[in-house]
């Protein structure tokens, strides 16, 4: 082995460690949290929503109450009372399930870390939307896949696209494993998938035998009406179903669920026991008591009008300050995803922007092949809607002396 001054393990490593790279987003968190700099980065929601003295009465009970299992070692599937707990969830977004499909993870992000240990081979495709979530990009990465960005539009993905693909690299040897989508309220974009489209999207899928992977934290988060139905109601034996309560009651509990058929539910659990033995019994026991005893839809629906408020403060700022760029209201969900006006390279013009107190996520994160340079994901979620105005008059500022930067280099 060759050690190097900078890291004498360097040549110990797996070759999958060299696909792993820091999160743009999490890069941007130590300056994003500094109180002057207005963050339109992070996909946070704001914990001082929630009834803090019931979590809090919660969680104490939880322990005085429920100690032998709460603080104790658990089941890899996940307690039985928060998978039953689950089967109602999932029934609010559309998705009929029993506690015997639901496997419970650390996060949603966990189930996708799992579901591509258990499904992916170096070199494996893996079909995603353009943009897609950085985080399943940075799974799928580092399991050495293959990722192919499929083309989408105002409603979501072309699913003429699918089948061409899936020919194309099959045609070259590649095995096609996973479609990975966000139909609802998407991160980034926004754009929730309409109903005609996750029909033609389920057909084109089970045509070409491909596993859907449906990730859904935001369909509870919509500002009006539903958003159609999920693609696991159109197909429940091709789809692997994801959701998570970090959206909806409290990111710092980690707990999220996998709802999958019973063959991929079977090795779930099994990649799950060898991952962590089982998640968190005391985060689960405190959620499923949430659920039971609180109405927590009255709480969801509270957080549908907390965010459409500051959504609207959002697209009422770019319309003002930045009317010359391109976007597409979301109907629910976080993000707003921006084109910037001209030749503006968002990634570029980051620091100046973390210079004058505002941060975004550049476009380039949600892409594996280098597009979206042009491209800004702002996040509404946090901030109040003084905070979002005042974020994105900074950013406004930062990009028209960008303009007048680059009219007076062309001049």
């Amino acid at each position: 082995m060759t050690a190097t001054r900078i890291d004498p393990w360097h040549n110990a490593y797996a070759r999958r460690a060299a696909g792993m790279t820091a999160s743009e987003i999490r890069a941007l968190f130590a300056v994003a949290s500094r109180p002057e700099v207005v963050s339109l980065a992070g996909g946070m929601p704001p914990v001082d929503g929630l009834p803090l003295e019931l979590v809090s009465d919660i969680a104490r009970r939880a322990v005085a109450e429920h100690a032998v299992t709460a603080l104790q070692y658990g089941a890899a599937q996940g307690e039985a009372s928060l998978r039953d707990a689950v089967v109602e969830v999932a029934a609010a977004s559309g998705v009929r399930t029993h506690a015997g499909e639901v496997v419970i993870t650390t996060g949603s992000q966990q189930a996708l870390d799992l579901l591509a240990r258990i499904l992916l081979d170096p070199g494996d495709v893996v079909l995603v939307e353009s943009p897609s979530y950085v985080g399943a990009l940075g799974v799928f990465r580092s399991y050495e896949a293959d990722i192919r960005h499929l083309p989408c539009d105002a409603e979501g993905l072309l699913p003429e696209s699918i089948e061409g693909v899936v020919a194309r690299e099959r045609g070259l040897g590649r095995a096609v494993k996973l479609l990975y989508l966000v139909p609802n309220h998407h991160n980034p974009s926004g754009v929730t998938t309409s109903s005609a489209r996750r029909v033609q999207i389920m057909l084109a899928a089970s045509r070409c035998g491909v596993l859907v992977v449906e990730d859904d934290p935001y369909s509870l988060l919509g500002f009006d009406g539903e958003p159609g139905p999920p693609l696991h109601a159109l197909d429940p034996t091709g789809v692997v179903y994801l959701g998570s309560f970090s959206k909806t009651f409290a990111p710092g509990l980690r707990t999220g669920f996998a709802v999958a058929p019973p063959a991929i539910r079977d090795k779930l659990v099994l990649a799950a026991e060898s991952a962590m033995l089982c998640p968190s019994a005391l985060s689960q026991q405190v959620i499923a008591m949430y659920l039971r005893e609180y109405p927590w839809r009255n709480h969801v629906k509270g957080l549908r009008e907390l965010y459409r408020e500051r959504c609207e403060a959002m697209l009422a700022a770019l319309a003002h300050y930045l009317p010359d760029a391109h976007w597409q209201a979301p109907r629910g969900g976080f993000f707003v995803w921006v084109e910037l006006p001209g030749d503006t390279d968002a990634r570029a013009l980051l620091p100046r922007a973390v210079a004058a107190r505002v941060a975004y996520v550049p476009g380039t994160a949600f892409f594996a092949d280098g597009q979206g340079h042009s491209h800004a994901r702002l996040s509404f979620c946090f901030p109040p809607p003084v905070d979002i105005t005042e974020g994105v008059r900074r950013l406004a500022s930062v990009v028209r002396e960008e303009e007048a930067v680059r009219g007076a280099f062309r001049s």
